[in-house]
Formats: structure tokens, sequence, C-alpha cells
């Protein structure tokens, strides 16, 4: 059977032994509750059969999970008594009257050894403000001009050099154009157009028997632009072709009903280049325009 708490009946009690009697219930308590927590542990032993000599019931999965949910709810409980005691604690000692007055300060000990880290510097105090701008003093008056000096004597006037030859003519413009309806077929592979008509060949460009493709026999900058007319054309694509491969900035990509198609180019050239237009279509039949149905001209411009 549990006793009751009693309290000494001597009346002569001082704040000290009251102070006393607090810490000693205090330390009571933390005895009490180290038993719990023992029990509890041991509560646990016996569930999972781990006490030597007492054998229980085998523990199911629910029987364990109810145990750590009993001893999670009291270790929970414990925490916050300790906290509690904790506090009691230090108020019973703030309470205290058994710590006496504070001593006199000792003797200030010898400097330590010179040779010893300096301590960190204090921190930057802050900049004081700017003070006022003074006056601006008087401008200096200009000094006079001095005179000018007499002029020199013209010298003679030199030979004249000899003229030097003739620079080589770099605008080379070969202009081709239909007068007449064309037929042509386009083809995946490319159909070359033929420009038989309204030819203007300057010295540097030639063309093949066929009309279809211009060489040039000098290197440069050269810019190449053309136009394409036709009466009927569907998804038809042009392009010009370089030395036999396709340039891609010439292209115009198909559309559909499109019948008017032009671009232009620039292009370094090598010498004896070959341009020709092409258009190129699934077997597409069309007919150039009257007049205006094809337009090429290459001009060199350095």
């Amino acid at each position: 059977m549990l006793s009751q708490p009693s309290f000494p009946d001597n009346p002569d009690v001082t704040r000290d032994d009251v102070v006393n009697q607090i810490l000693s219930s205090i330390a009571m308590e933390e005895l009490g509750l180290s038993h719990v927590i023992n029990a509890e542990g041991e509560k646990l032993q016996y569930i999972l059969g781990t006490i030597p000599g007492i054998t229980g019931p085998a523990a199911t999965i629910e029987d364990l999970l109810s145990a750590n949910e009993s001893i999670q709810s009291l270790l929970q409980s414990a925490s916050y008594n300790q906290l509690f005691l904790k506090s009691k604690m230090q108020q019973a000692l703030s309470a205290s009257l058994m710590t006496g007055a504070t001593g006199a300060t000792g003797p200030t000990g010898p400097a330590g050894d010179a040779g010893g880290p300096t301590g960190a510097t204090g921190p930057t105090g802050e900049t004081g403000p700017i003070g006022v701008a003074g006056a601006q003093g008087a401008t200096g008056a200009t000094g006079p001009t001095g005179e000018t000096g007499p002029a020199g004597a013209t010298g003679p006037t030199g030979a004249t050099g000899p003229t030097g030859a003739t620079g080589a003519n770099t605008t080379e413009v070969s202009s081709f154009a239909y007068a007449s309806a064309t037929a042509l077929t386009a083809a995946l592979t490319g159909t070359p157009v033929p420009l038989p008509s309204g030819q203007i060949l300057p010295t540097g460009i030639t063309v093949n028997g066929a009309n279809t493709t211009f060489t040039v026999s000098n290197a440069g900058l050269y810019r190449i632009s053309y136009a394409l007319n036709t009466t009927a054309a569907l998804l038809l694509t042009t392009r010009i072709m370089i030395n036999g491969v396709a340039n891609t900035a010439s292209t115009v990509t198909p559309l559909i009903s499109l019948s008017n198609y032009s671009n232009e180019i620039l292009l370094n050239l090598t010498a004896s280049s070959t341009v020709q237009l092409q258009v190129l279509g699934a077997s597409i039949s069309l007919t150039l325009v009257t007049g205006a149905g094809a337009t090429l001209m290459i001009q060199r411009l350095s």
C-alpha cells in the first residue's frame, strides 16, 4: 500500500529547509519516473520474450504496435514532465538564500606575454559627412597672342608621275530573258531552265549550247538574281545550282498555286564556276509567261 507524503511538524522550518525539501521532491520524482520507464522496458521485453526464465505467449504484430504506441505516449509525457521539473528546480535554486554575497574582486593578475596574439580589430566607424566645397577662384586674364611668323617661300613644283595602268573592269553583268512562252516539265531531280533570248554576255561570262549553264571565268564576289513566272504551277520549287550543287539560300520553297518565283544571293565564286537556274517538282508540266517567262542576272561586284 502506498503511503501519503508528509511534511515535518517542526514549526521552525527556514527558507533554505523549504528549498531543500523541494529539491528532494524533484529527486524523488526523477527516481519514480525512472522506475516507470524501467517497467515499460521490462513490459516490452516480456512481449518480445527476451527476459531470461520467463516465457509468455507469442506476440502478434498488433500486440507489438499497441505496446509501441503505449511506450511512445509514456515517453512523451515523461519529456513534458522533465521540462516541468527543470523549471521547478531553477525557480527553487533562484529563491534560495544559501548563496552568500559576492566577494571582493581579487587582485589583477600579471600581464600576459607581449608576444601573444593581437585581438580582433574593432569595426570601422562611420565616415563623417563631406565638407562644403570652397568657392571657385576667379579665372586669370588671357595672355596676348603672339605675332604670326612670315610665310616660307613656295618650293618648285615636282614632275608629274607616270599615269598608272587602267584597272580591270570588275562589273560584269549577264542578263537573260524569255521573249516567248516555253513549255517545261519539272522533275524531282531538277530541270534546267533554258535562257536563249535577250542575252547580254560581257567578257568573263560564257554560256553552253543549250543556253542553260553559264560559266564565270574570273573569281570574285557575285550578285546572282532570278525571276520565273508561269501560267500554272502546283508545288513547284526553283533554285540556283553552283557547280552542280544546289544553293539552299537561293531556293524558293513550294507553295500551293504559287506561280511567281524570285530570289537573290551574294556569293563568292572561284574561277570557272558554273551557274544554272532549275525548276523541280513531281513531274509537273508548266508554261512560262510570254515576254517575262524567266530572267537570270549574274553581276560581279569585286
